[in-house]
């Protein structure tokens, strides 16, 4: 059984999306739990959560706080973390079923396939290279979502309470070998990227991974994320 762990913050205009994504789960049975932590929303996050037969749970600020809270109180076999603004596409839970039934996998984890909500030439280009990423580096973000045994993440020490790179932190922890890109997309909002460029957005956030793999603290990339 699957426990889903959501952190938000003022979320309410993208996890309507999200919950509803998890139908397909519900429907066949997969599904556990479905837990939202939230940071402290001002908005209609917490209301809309219930509304969609989530669990809300609160935590401080910060993805890596909110993701550890949820990993703490979820009941699951298996546990996915999945970002409040992306999207698993149709056909997802079939496949995290048959990769969570094969053995030995519960000493792996599995990421979705990063994909964007733009059908702009730059979301294609980025894509390509978040898929180069995922390859030559191993390095999922959390907008690809996590799909790990309670019993794994428990070993590997769960998310840290990091500002930024909690993600990157638990995918280096987890190690090439033990990591698997499914095919299944998941969907992820652009605005960020339309807001910023993309262009500019990319060679930030390539800044901000170079640094934290070269030691600087994530406290300092974090501020220099902006």
């Amino acid at each position: 059984m699957l426990s889903v762990v959501i952190p938000t913050l003022n979320a309410e205009a993208e996890l309507p999306r999200a919950l509803a994504a998890l139908a397909d789960a519900r429907e066949a049975g997969l599904l556990e739990e479905v837990l939202v932590v939230d940071g402290g929303s001002g908005d209609g996050t917490a209301a809309l959560a219930r509304a969609g037969g989530a669990a809300v749970l609160t935590a401080p600020p910060g993805r890596g706080r909110q993701l550890a809270r949820g990993g703490e109180a979820a009941q699951g076999e298996w546990l996915l973390f999945l970002h409040a603004d992306t999207t698993p596409a149709a056909g997802w839970a079939a496949e995290a079923a048959r990769f969570m039934a094969t053995p030995g996998n519960a000493e792996r984890a599995a990421a979705f396939r990063f994909a964007l909500d733009d059908a702009s030439p730059g979301a294609r280009r980025l894509e390509r290279l978040v898929a180069l990423r995922c390859r030559w580096l191993a390095l999922p973000y959390g907008d690809q979502g996590l799909l790990i045994s309670r019993r794994l993440y428990e070993r590997l020490g769960g998310f840290r309470a990091l500002p930024l790179m909690e993600d990157v932190d638990l995918a280096r922890r987890l190690g090439r070998r033990r990591l698997c890109l499914l095919q299944t997309p998941a969907v992820t909002s652009a605005a960020r990227y339309r807001r910023a460029g993309y262009l500019a957005r990319s060679l930030r956030n390539a800044a901000c991974l170079g640094l934290y793999l070269l030691g600087v603290p994530a406290a300092t990339v974090a501020r220099l994320y902006g």
